[in-house]
């Protein structure tokens, strides 16, 4: 150990510890985002570096199965490009593994990261894993690894152990991931993380590793989830970060699995902070992570999203868009983002015209689930409730709940169909089942019933079809029987999508949905 010590106190690389050879890199042309866009790889959590005339990103890289929930992540990637907007990237995948850097960490679980440039110009990766040992609730714990290259070889450069756990530098009952490290202008070493609601911040000394002065609780920051990101501007420090404070007035969410990308300021690296706003709404993966940094003199915001070929929520992808600056105020406001993508051939001829209509529900609006998800054409074998719309309160379920369109001017349909999301088996009265029965209604001076409907199934994993003889109206309601019974309680109802299909298809896609439509009735 003593070894250990002076080799770290003079800054060399031979460390007796694990370390992991030079990335191997791959050419990747694209046309807009995502970043790696055809499935192969899915890459999250984007931290940006920029090193000279390159800027990298250093992602993590989710694995999940297709239909698993859960965060399959055992690998760092990196990505490479000396212009943005070319769409030439280099991909160097398998950049390190935690039990490949860290000989205390064990496989897996390679989450949110951060690259830094020392002012000794080496490069440091702070990176959360899971300590294979030890007795803490929870064992994440954040580790740190040196090499002279972003591709590496990395070598651990603290092989004592993690240098911020439940146990070091103090005891603390936070999940310690999310690592953010700022070197500021005169060269003081500052680190953020945290997650669930809970920041803390820290100042290091110059060897990059240990504490210079107590860990800090961090406050003021409205909405704080997860994902920290520290960077300065003009003398003004900047944080960005996941928010979750969901409502339906929320600038942030409506929905509570959504996060928005927000963002507050401080005149000091350890704050006082205060919130500013949203720079990025919620994007398609209900999880947002995101790094920000100025390249040969524009500034870029990376983030993830699950656009690519096959994604979903636990299968995310790296983008990036420029971010701007409002420097009429002060201090200078970030922006909002608007997300891009790359161009996409055009829809298919389709009946469904449910998109082109507004969405409305018996029930108010619950931040667990997401009534913009009955029309929003996606549709996930796994999904969690933001994928959803659903009457479930947790007791005192509505015995009728109903959905509705709503659309702008009269529309002719001859079909619908509903795709329902149980977690409990038809017949229960409680969770979410499968209703008992349904129906559909249209307005014509009052609710009447779809004339000549065949068809009303209540099967789960498959759309449930409805065919009918054509009407014309406004407004269409899908009124449902739930499950269970007075005596014992309803069982909640969910749908994941619900289409209304035309006569024939069209062959452009229906215009946007209008943001309020008048009621029928």
């Amino acid at each position: 150990m003593r070894l250990v010590a002076v080799s770290v106190l003079l800054g060399t690389l031979s460390l007796p510890t694990m370390s992991v050879a030079q990335a191997k890199g791959e050419p990747v042309q694209t046309s807009g985002n995502p970043i790696l866009a055809d499935g192969r790889y899915y890459s999250t959590d984007p931290a940006p570096l920029v090193d000279g005339d390159t800027l990298y990103i250093l992602t993590g890289r989710d694995e999940a199965p297709k239909g698993v929930n859960d965060f399959i992540m055992k690998e760092w990637q990196l990505l490479a490009t000396k212009d943005p907007a070319s769409g030439r990237w280099t991909h160097y995948p398998a950049l390190a593994r935690p039990e490949a850097l860290f000989a205390w960490a064990e496989p897996g679980r390679a989450y949110a990261g951060q690259i830094v440039k020392g002012k000794d110009g080496r490069f440091w990766l702070y990176a959360p894993v899971l300590q294979r040992d030890g007795d803490a609730k929870d064992r994440f714990a954040i580790g740190v690894a040196v090499a002279n290259d972003p591709r590496g070889p990395w070598r651990d450069a603290h092989p004592a152990g993690p240098i911020i756990s439940q146990t070091v530098p103090i005891a603390n009952t936070i999940q310690n991931i999310d690592p953010t490290v700022l070197i500021d202008d005169d060269g003081r070493v500052y680190i953020y993380w945290g997650t669930f609601g809970r920041l803390r911040g820290m100042e290091l000394k110059a060897d990059m590793l240990t504490p210079a002065g107590p860990e800090q609780v961090i406050d003021g920051l409205t909405g704080f989830f997860e994902a920290p990101w520290l960077m300065k501007r003009k003398g003004v420090y900047y944080m960005l970060y996941a928010g979750n404070n969901a409502g339906p007035d929320s600038p942030c969410t409506p929905a509570l699995y959504h996060a928005c990308q927000a963002w507050g300021t401080a005149t000091s690296p350890l704050g006082p902070w205060t919130y500013r706003g949203v720079l990025l709404k919620p994007v398609s993966s209900t999880t947002s992570h995101a790094g920000a940094v100025q390249f040969k003199g524009q500034w870029y915001l990376t983030y993830h999203t699950a656009d690519a070929a096959g994604g979903g929520h636990f299968r995310r992808s790296v983008a990036i868009d420029r971010l701007e600056w409002d420097d009429s105020i002060s201090p200078p406001a970030i922006r909002l983002v608007t997300p891009t993508r790359a161009p996409r051939p055009a829809p298919a001829p389709s009946r469904n015209i449910a998109p082109a209509a507004l969405a409305v529900a018996s029930d108010p609006v619950r931040t667990q689930f997401w009534i913009k998800a009955l029309n929003d054409g996606i549709v996930r074998e796994a999904p969690l409730p933001p994928d959803m719309w659903s009457s479930w309160r947790g007791e005192a379920n509505p015995a009728r709940p109903w959905v509705e369109y709503r659309w702008a001017r009269p529309v002719t349909m001859t079909g619908s169909a509903i795709r329902f999301f149980a977690d409990q088996p038809a017949g229960a009265h409680v969770g979410v089942a499968p209703p008992a029965a349904w129906h559909l209604e249209y307005w014509r001076d009052g609710w009447r019933p779809v004339p000549g409907a065949r068809g009303y199934g209540t099967a789960i994993g498959s759309d449930q079809g409805v065919r009918f003889p054509p009407v014309t109206t406004r407004c269409l309601r899908a009124v449902f029987d739930a499950s269970g019974s007075a005596a014992e309680g309803y069982a909640g109802v969910a749908v994941q999508e619900w289409q209304v299909l035309a006569p024939t298809p069209r062959r452009a896609a229906p215009a946007p949905a209008p943001a309020t439509a008048a009621p029928c009735g």
